[in-house]
């Protein structure tokens, strides 16, 4: 067994014996790729998705060093009817970038480091080999043996990301993987190249860096959405198992979907939370919210309100393909959040381009960034919306009346301000802090027609329901009076308790008036 070469299966022996998820189907699709035009493959996700486990799980299979049959046996791969045609089948070459990084004295020496270390393994492996270059001794290797190696690239971008602002690192790290996947020596010398990243491909103006490669991306994983992260069926059965509620979970670590799965979970903090038996902000403990604060802090064309917004439960439009896919050549709020989904702190929907925050995690991750960051006016936002929901529950008309119109002027431009939609768009940033205890909807059927904003609680809340109604130019009382006669707490029929509604309306001499009534729904 070697540093590089031939790896053999200790590592994915030690995944099974721990808490593990089959998600070995993936094996079955990378399968049909070997030997193809399609063998150079990419995949990026965020960390502690899983991209290391992968690797080491294709190790174990195609590894010929070792005989990995019976860690394979009883899962879902060994079904696949490609199982026995590539298992244990071939040389592998295995490179972990950030173990490069780490090991050599001065990043700067990575590439040569690299090159040198694994070149010389492969001549110790092949004492008739010769070249200077790693692309020549692999080829040179494989027209002696008539063997494809497969080569397996983990942490791909780890350079770019360590070294933002290194350029000649990061072109001569770019030109040796040029020279290692050319097309003329690539069908030669791999049945298969496999990188994972967190950043997709470097883009250079338009083209990619690698242009061979085909990407699997968090905002296309296409063939391998299922295996981003747990799907809803595997985190209900470790529920189960470990007796952990199922929609507390759903609440923190839930919230990625792609057109071909809908629902998709943060792997390692599910791990985690089921392990240690109580749901946390698991991510906090593997790394510092400084990659969030510093693009809050730019502010570029509004992040920081449309941030506010989806703190909010809201969804923002984005154009992803300005992205050049790396952590430095951010120009645009699009940009921002692009990284943002790359990065895994916002959930990207394909079908209307627009992004959200996944969930409770990820939202934590956000506050504890706002309230470090430069840009105290968000911070504040959340600490108003605290006290709003509490004045709101309360009963407190004029703390609320003054609380939108604070907010109503701090988040709509004037030339938008006097019209209903403007008002509209006030609720989203209003009650922020009332995302982790109620689902909000926004014009809800009612009895006799549309609830503008319902506030439902979680099952996990002892919250009672809030419905609002807006009105411009009115009164709060004529809102207060049209939630009862449409009968508008019908939408909330699952809910037994108290209801409490709340009329606001905005007059353009008056100001903003409130007022707040409750019943209960037994």
């Amino acid at each position: 067994m070697g540093r590089y070469i031939n790896l053999g299966n200790e590592s994915f022996m030690n995944i099974r014996n721990s808490e593990y998820v089959d998600k070995t189907g993936f094996i079955a699709v990378v399968n049909s790729y070997v030997n193809s035009m399609q063998k150079l493959i990419c995949v990026s996700r965020p960390r502690r998705f899983g991209k290391s486990v992968g690797t080491k799980t294709l190790c174990a299979y195609y590894d010929r060093s070792c005989d990995s049959e019976k860690l394979f046996c009883d899962l879902e791969i060994a079904k696949d009817k490609s199982f026995k045609e590539y298992l244990n089948k071939f040389p592998v070459i295995y490179l972990d970038i950030t173990w490069f990084i780490s090991n050599c004295k001065d990043i700067k020496q990575t590439v040569d480091y690299l090159e040198r270390s694994v070149g010389e393994e492969l001549k110790k492996n092949y004492p008739d080999a010769d070249g200077k270059t790693l692309a020549e001794i692999i080829s040179g290797i494989v027209e002696k043996t008539d063997e494809k190696f497969v080569i397996i690239i983990d942490e791909w971008d780890a350079l770019f990301r360590e070294a933002k602002t290194d350029f000649e690192l990061q072109k001569e790290y770019v030109s040796f993987l040029r020279g290692l996947f050319k097309s003329s020596l690539t069908d030669k010398m791999f049945a298969l190249a496999y990188m994972t990243g967190i950043l997709p491909i470097k883009k250079y103006g338009t083209q990619s860096a690698l242009t061979d490669f085909k990407e699997y991306t968090m905002l296309s994983p296409k063939r391998f959405a299922r295996y981003v992260g747990f799907t809803e069926s595997e985190v209900k059965n470790l529920c189960e198992k470990y007796d952990v509620d199922f929609e507390e979970t759903k609440k923190w670590y839930n919230g990625y979907s792609f057109s071909q799965e809908k629902a998709v979970y943060s792997p390692n903090s599910v791990i985690e939370a089921m392990l240690n038996g109580e749901f946390d902000d698991y991510w906090a403990k593997t790394e510092t919210f400084e990659s969030l604060r510093v693009y809050i802090d730019m502010d570029f064309d509004g992040v920081r309100n449309d941030l506010a917004f989806m703190l909010g439960g809201g969804e923002c439009k984005i154009n992803p393909l300005s992205f050049q896919n790396d952590m430095t050549s951010i120009a645009s709020k699009d940009d921002v959040f692009t990284l943002f989904v790359h990065l895994g702190y916002l959930s990207f929907n394909s079908e209307n381009s627009t992004v959200r925050i996944p969930n409770k995690e990820v939202r934590q991750e956000f506050l504890t960034a706002i309230k470090n960051s430069s840009r105290k006016e968000i911070s504040k936002m959340i600490l108003d919306s605290e006290k709003l929901l509490e004045d709101t529950l309360s009963g407190n008309e004029n703390a609320v009346a003054k609380a939108f119109e604070r907010i109503h002027d701090s988040v709509v431009a004037p030339n938008f301000y006097n019209n209903e939609q403007a008002l509209r768009s006030v609720i989203r940033f209003a009650y922020i802090s009332a995302v982790d205890d109620y689902v909000q909807i926004q014009e809800l059927p009612s009895g006799k027609g549309y609830a503008d904003i319902v506030f439902i609680p979680r099952k996990s809340s002892s919250l009672p329901a809030i419905i609002v109604e807006l009105k411009w130019n009115r009164s709060p009382e004529s809102a207060l009076e049209q939630m009862k006669t449409r009968n508008y707490p019908c939408v909330v029929s699952e809910f037994s308790g108290e209801i409490v509604l709340v009329g606001i309306n905005y007059d353009e001499k008056k100001g903003h008036e409130c007022r707040i009534e409750k019943i209960d729904k037994k």
